[in-house]
């Protein structure tokens, strides 16, 4: 029987199709990232905080729950819950920073990787939201108090979750072509008493508009009827997109744009700004978020008391198309993906017991779900947006200031979508290594990504990581570049030499940086920089090796 997974794969290489359009590629954390700070000492903690996400734009990203973008994060989807008892409702996923964590950052949320296709044609995930009030000081105070040598509190140590008190939100993709995705929201109350929630599928257009010139501001607006609403979506960009939805008790609208007054102590040139759902749904007036009909962030409203032990299923289905029946369909194309999902792993190991496919299966998905899309341009960051975030004379000789050529633009390999939201070109290469058991290709293009002159130094060197771009990493791309190109003719029969010889050409130029920079005893090998277990070596690398080692 022959794979769809496969298939899909074909096409997106022959370029008969674009499956990767739409992916996971929403990040789980801009803020707190090194691209959105404008400070004049680089302190990106406390510059964008968490307590500003909600109600300031970002500049080079988004970010969300449970979320998919296209590929250049233009059009955003994620999903916004509140429990009745929360102070904000849940957007983003919360953690601490580095200062205020007793180990450094730490996301502080329960959620889970389930599954996902290498054409994102399924995907699952699976977010613990609790009943009771989120305690977000009480994790910041108690970590606080707490050194180095002690445990870390931990969401669970709370007693948040006591009793069952939580829901399971389970949220699903499924394409039905490469721009059609059908969004399936299963909500589960693990208590057995009933519990209200409301629900939030939020559809957010970037703000490029506040920082550059765009030639038309993208724009939702409220389509349909009674029996079939749906909004449209017009993106200079991305094209245009209707998002239908099943009847909700709200339409909410406003723009993606900096709350000035709550951010600034400043004025709003207008009150249709990034948090006014928030205020809208915790405040329980829905008056300004419901006025209009169009903007550039939406919402339907789905307010629910789900029984003990009861599910509530919510569907909508982003899409090129314009149908008068978007879910006449919905459970057939769902279940063709799941299985077709299981179909593609099972070819992977079909020797393998059930436990380890499980393992297999999610250890992938949770691969998949940390591609991300990264944009950061450091000359223009350097320089500021005039208009709203002139920067301080100390950064133009700060961080990265002597990586101006560095210009990405794309979706990569994260280590992890909340803690490290950015690429390590290290821990991509190991990435890519793995990536190659389930696409080739993504792994051979991702690696050749770091050579490209737009990332690559002029001398040489491979960006290590967005704080440090000059960071120096152990060269392991060479050996990344054989076991995909191992893995790739184990899988096709045909050995791609070509991408052997893309590779060696320019890791000849970084091997070249390496024993003019980095070789001090003439050795031709590695030397200095990024040992140890990652982070936790048993000596602090900063400053050199004891002994003179």
């Amino acid at each position: 029987m022959k794979n769809p997974e496969k298939i899909r794969l074909s096409q997106q290489q022959k370029e008969e199709k674009d499956w990767l359009k739409w992916g996971p590629y929403l990040s789980e954390r801009q803020w707190g990232t090194v691209r959105e700070d404008y400070s004049a000492g680089g302190d990106a903690w406390n510059y964008f905080p968490h307590d500003h996400a909600r109600s300031r734009a970002f500049r080079w990203g988004e970010d969300g729950i449970a979320g998919i973008s296209d590929r250049y994060c233009n059009m955003c989807f994620s999903i916004g819950l509140w429990n009745g008892k929360d102070p904000i409702i849940k957007e983003r996923l919360f953690g601490l920073t580095g200062p205020q964590g007793n180990h450094g950052e730490d996301a502080k949320e329960l959620y889970y990787y389930l599954e996902n296709t290498p054409s994102h044609s399924y995907m699952k995930y699976l977010y613990k939201y609790s009943q009771k009030a989120y305690p977000y000081n009480q994790l910041i105070t108690e970590n606080q108090k707490r050194n180095r040598k002690e445990l870390e509190f931990e969401l669970l140590d709370t007693g948040i979750f006591d009793d069952n008190t939580y829901f399971d939100v389970s949220t699903e993709y499924a394409k039905g072509d490469e721009t059609d995705i059908l969004i399936k929201i299963t909500i589960t109350n693990r208590s057995n008493q009933a519990a209200p929630l409301t629900l939030l599928p939020q559809m957010v257009m970037r703000n490029h508009w506040t920082f550059k010139e765009m030639s038309r501001k993208p724009v939702i607006t409220k389509k349909g009827t009674k029996t079939n609403p749906f909004v449209h979506i017009d993106h200079p960009y991305v094209g245009s997109y209707n998002l239908y939805f099943q009847k909700a008790a709200q339409l909410f609208f406003t723009e993606n744009e900096t709350n000035r007054k709550k951010v600034y102590s400043d004025t709003n040139d207008h009150p249709y700004k990034k948090d006014l759902f928030n205020d809208a749904v915790c405040n329980n007036d829905f008056e300004l978020a419901t006025k209009n009909s169009s903007g550039t962030k939406f919402a339907p409203l789905y307010q629910e008391i789900i029984g003990g032990g009861e599910s509530k299923t919510f569907q909508l289905r982003l899409t090129e198309e314009t149908l008068n029946t978007p879910f006449s369909d919905f459970d057939a194309i769902f279940k063709a993906r799941q299985e077709e999902c299981a179909q593609f792993y099972e070819e992977i190991a079909p020797k393998a017991t059930d436990d380890r496919k499980a393992i297999l299966k999610q250890a992938f998905a949770g691969l998949l779900w940390t591609k991300q899309y990264y944009n950061y341009e450091v000359e223009k960051w350097l320089e500021g947006d005039y208009k709203t975030t002139p920067p301080p004379e100390q950064r133009k000789k700060g961080r990265n200031s002597n990586w101006k050529t560095l210009r990405n633009h794309d979706v990569l390999s994260m280590p992890d979508a909340w803690e490290y939201p950015w690429y390590a070109a290290w821990d991509s290469a190991f990435h890519c290594a793995s990536f190659a058991s389930i696409d080739p290709e993504f792994a051979k293009d991702q690696l050749l990504l770091f050579t490209k002159e737009w990332y690559m130094a002029p001398n040489g060197q491979i960006p290590a990581y967005e704080w440090n771009f000059s960071d120096v990493n152990p060269p392991v791309q060479a050996w990344a570049t054989l076991q995909i190109y191992g893995t790739d003719k184990s899988i096709t029969g045909v050995p791609d030499i070509k991408f052997l010889k893309r590779m060696f050409n320019k890791l000849s130029l970084n091997f070249n940086w390496w024993v003019n920079r980095q070789d001090r005893n003439d050795n031709n090998v590695f030397q200095g920089g990024f040992l140890g277990l990652d982070n936790i070596g048993v000596f602090d690398r900063s400053h050199g090796v004891p002994g003179g080692g």
